[in-house]
C-alpha cells in the first residue's frame, strides 16, 4: 500500500506509536465512512441518524467528534430557535471521497463472494467440531 520510500520500506508505519495509526483506525471505521458518505452536502445531526440505520446517538456524536478533531468535517452552529448544528466535509472530507467511493464499489461488487467463502468457512469450523 505504500509507496517506495515512504517510512513504510522501514516498518515505522508498523510501529505502535505511528501518528498514522489512530488516523487509520478512524478513516477505517464503518461509522465514520458511511458519515462522511452522507455529507456530500450538509446536514444536520437527526438528518445524519436518520440516514444511518442501526449507529446510535452515542456513537454518532463519537464519530463526529472525531471527524472534525481531524479536520475532515466542520461543525457549524446554525442561527436558529432551538439552535441547529449542521455538519459538512471540509477540503480535506473532501478529498477522501473518490478513495471511499472505490472502497464501497469494491465492498459491492465483492459481497456475494465474501458471503460465500464465510459460509464455506463456518461450515468447515462446525465440521471440524463435531
Amino acid at each position: 500500500m505504500a509507496t517506495p520510500g515512504t517510512d513504510a520500506d522501514t516498518g515505522t508505519v508498523y510501529r505502535a506509536d505511528c501518528p498514522s495509526r489512530p488516523i487509520l483506525d478512524q478513516i477505517a471505521d464503518k461509522w465514520s465512512m458511511m458519515a462522511m458518505d452522507v455529507l456530500e452536502t450538509p446536514r444536520r445531526f437527526n438528518d445524519i441518524k436518520r440516514r444511518l440505520g442501526g449507529v446510535t446517538q452515542r456513537v454518532l456524536t463519537q464519530t463526529l467528534r472525531r471527524l472534525e478533531r481531524n479536520g475532515m468535517i466542520e461543525r457549524r452552529v446554525l442561527p436558529t430557535s432551538p439552535v441547529g448544528v449542521e455538519y459538512s466535509l471540509t477540503p480535506l472530507g473532501e478529498s477522501l471521497r473518490e478513495p471511499f467511493g472505490r472502497l464501497y464499489d469494491w465492498t459491492v461488487a465483492h459481497t456475494d463472494e465474501i458471503q460465500k467463502c464465510q459460509q464455506g468457512y463456518d461450515q468447515r469450523l462446525r465440521s471440524e467440531q463435531s
